[in-house]
């Protein structure tokens, strides 16, 4: 038998900032840029009762963990639930199980801060913002760590949304955060542009896009749903989590690739290339640049571990204890 750390939503909420969840992400961004082994996510689905079954998984072996997320949704619940288990890279023994709720904005908030680090100019000031729910709120903390932002523009369609979604993070965090009535609105003079929607269709015009902008794109990971035109894609240096995804579930670069705008070859490296130094991220002020984030077990390890580590390191958890496969099928 060995001991494991559960990990409540409770107890997980708050444990670390956004800033130490974008250091521990970029870590394993740069792993998987040296070589780390991810597994895209992986998708199954029921017509009656609707949901889906998803899970996706990574090693990070300089960090000395290895695991991922699996989540349900559906299923007449019309909710969702989030597991997260890390094992011991080394011994392959359980770590920690963590209940990964109130993990996700932040996890998946700091793989766009990631990108935006990476790919983003330097002197990028501005930011809209399209969409006011969790992850929009993730994305903006860190964002915010990673660029010195003077002005935030964030648009959704429900005005009392976007108008409450400001007035919390103006109380929050050191930018202007002003709601606007438009998406055209919020990206027409951004230096940065994030959208974190479950639209279905381009949330914003990508000719209104100036010239140097960085987009970081969250919320889609169907191959028939997109947040992103053709004209944006094409415009872009195209960079995504991990490239054996773009072709399956990334439905703005597939999208683009259907209407002759772009092709398979015009991706340009995974963010782990570009952390790593194996690929340039920005080579100028005017270029255009895009990270397609659909969500991968990096993130979700890394910051996995590293809540585990914390929590370890304060007391916090409760142990539970899991039977190595020889015990429990030799029953000695």
């Amino acid at each position: 038998m060995t001991d494991a750390l559960f990990l409540t939503s409770e107890e997980v909420s708050g444990l670390a900032t956004p800033a130490e969840y974008v250091e521990a992400v970029r870590d394993g961004y740069r792993q998987r840029g040296e070589g780390a082994p991810a597994r895209p996510r992986a998708k199954l689905t029921n017509a009656e009762p609707p949901g889906m079954l998803t899970d996706y998984s990574a090693v990070l072996p300089e960090t000395g963990a290895m695991g991922g997320y699996m989540y349900a949704a559906g299923f007449g619940a019309e909710d969702a639930w989030f597991v997260a288990p890390v094992f011991d890279a080394e011994s392959g023994e359980p770590l920690a199980l963590l209940d990964g709720a109130s993990m996700n904005p932040f996890k998946t908030g700091a793989a766009g801060a990631v990108g935006i680090d990476a790919l983003a100019r330097e002197d990028a000031k501005t930011l809209a913002l399209i969409g006011s729910g969790s992850q929009a709120r993730g994305q903006l903390r860190a964002a915010a760590t990673v660029r010195d932002l003077e002005s935030v523009w964030v648009y959704s369609p429900t005005k009392e949304s976007r108008e409450s979604f400001a007035a919390e993070m103006n109380e929050e965090l050191g930018p202007s955060v002003a709601a606007v009535a438009s998406s055209a609105a919020a990206v027409e003079e951004a230096d940065i542009v994030v959208t974190a929607t479950t639209a279905s269709d381009p949330v914003f015009d990508g000719d209104l896009l100036a010239e140097g902008t960085h987009v970081t794109a969250m919320g889609q990971y169907h191959p028939e749903k997109r947040e992103l035109d053709a004209t944006t894609v094409g415009r872009a240096k195209y960079v995504p989590d991990l490239r054996e995804r773009v072709m399956k579930d990334a439905g703005s670069f597939i999208a683009a690739v259907e209407e002759g705008v772009v092709s398979e070859d015009d991706v340009y490296a995974e963010l782990g290339e570009v952390v790593a130094g194996g690929a340039p991220g920005r080579e100028s002020d005017d270029e255009i640049t895009v990270f397609d984030s659909g969500g991968t077990g990096i993130e979700t390890v890394a910051a996995a571990h590293m809540l585990y580590e914390k929590a370890d390191d304060e007391g916090l958890g409760s142990e539970i204890s899991f039977a190595p496969a020889s015990e429990a099928l030799t029953g000695r």
